[in-house]
């Protein structure tokens, strides 16, 4: 593949799924700064689409282990990300009494598509990376897109976002290698299910965003909406505030590619050994982006890897302590500390 070929739109439907009777859910999978942002506000533009935008109810499953919390449940999501507040939705009109968290999110996301009169409900999310196995299991009529982009170029938009919105740590680097690839694990393991999965690839999607949405359209079993295939008019009002979403919050749809280099040549040099392995491991399938390079490309040694790996762990084990906080802690507590964040960053944003 060279650099001016675009990696095709690759779908799994099993025929036993017929697209006139299916309504959800429909999840959206990406790392971060990989354009899921774009791709939400495109789908949202579809009458019969609504998907939630990081409402990651998924993440606060533990909070259902607790017998008679389910009072304070939606509290608790709303002060975690903001998430009722940012999708204008009443709590008032949710059910609480369900203690079982697929009936419980399953009513939270449909009352947001009831608002706009949609059918397919969803969400999108950057933290489908470790959840997708299990939330399948959930929710069998599951569809997922996944979204890929060059991982060289998400790495330089973290890097320019990082001077827009100071709060963004660049530490990440290799949390969001490592998240890439875990994500790859995700849709492989979905596709050997025989779940409807449809890929596609940013750069596709940035060049052609017509055929893009017609294919989407097409995995859905919906009609395609030319509208889809542009910004204008699209509603942003759940994504986060921030610089950083300044391309999503346009009008146009355009790359963010820039001329001068951001990446520092350590970062450049760790992503581009990372990319001849996993290019090596697929036979030249995945990443499509960059294309590859001659097969003696040096690799990661086994050393790093299993650092990174160690790294990653502790990442994902801060992730996960943090989520059961806001699952277990006082509730009186939590209200503080998310007034003492939004004061000190001076806007809303995630934990």
């Amino acid at each position: 593949m060279t650099p001016l070929q675009l990696a095709p739109e690759s779908v799994t439907s099993p025929e036993s799924v017929s697209p006139a009777q299916w309504r959800g859910p429909l999840f959206v999978a990406g790392t971060w700064r990989s354009g899921t942002s774009l791709l939400y506000a495109l789908l949202n533009k579809h009458p019969q689409i609504s998907l939630m935008y990081e409402a990651d109810l998924f993440l606060l499953r533990p909070s259902f282990w607790m017998p008679g919390a389910a009072s304070k449940r939606l509290a608790r999501w709303d002060l975690w990300n903001g998430a009722l507040r940012r999708h204008s939705l009443d709590s008032g009109q949710i059910p609480t009494t369900g203690s079982r968290f697929p009936v419980a999110m399953k009513d939270a996301y449909q009352e947001y598509a009831r608002m706009k009169g949609a059918q397919i409900w969803g969400d999108k999310s950057v933290a489908f990376y470790h959840t997708l196995d299990r939330l399948v299991r959930d929710f069998p009529d599951a569809r997922v897109i996944f979204l890929w982009r060059d991982l060289a170029d998400i790495c330089r938009s973290i890097f320019r976002a990082k001077k827009a919105e100071p709060f963004i740590s660049v530490r990440g680097v290799t949390r969001t290698i490592m998240r890439h690839k875990a994500l790859k694990e995700q849709c492989d393991y979905l596709v050997s299910l025989g779940f409807p999965v449809h890929q596609i690839q940013y750069e596709t999607m940035i060049k052609d965003p017509t055929n893009v949405m017609a294919g989407v359209c097409r995995f859905l079993g919906l009609p395609f909406v030319p509208a889809m295939a542009s910004l204008k008019g699209a509603d942003r009002s759940a994504i986060h505030e921030g610089k950083h979403h300044a391309l999503v919050n346009s009008e146009r749809i355009v790359s963010s590619h820039e001329r001068s280099e951001v990446l520092p040549l350590q970062v450049k040099r760790k992503i581009e050994r990372y990319v001849a392995l996993w290019h090596e491991e697929s036979g030249g399938t995945w990443p499509a982006f960059p294309p590859p390079q001659n097969s003696d490309s040096r690799k990661p040694s086994l050393r790093e890897r299993l650092v990174d790996q160690a790294l990653f762990r502790c990442m994902r084990t801060f992730e996960s302590t943090v989520a059961l906080f806001f699952c277990f802690a006082p509730f009186w507590f939590l209200k503080g500390y998310r007034a003492y964040k939004r004061r000190i960053l001076g806007h809303n944003l995630e934990v």
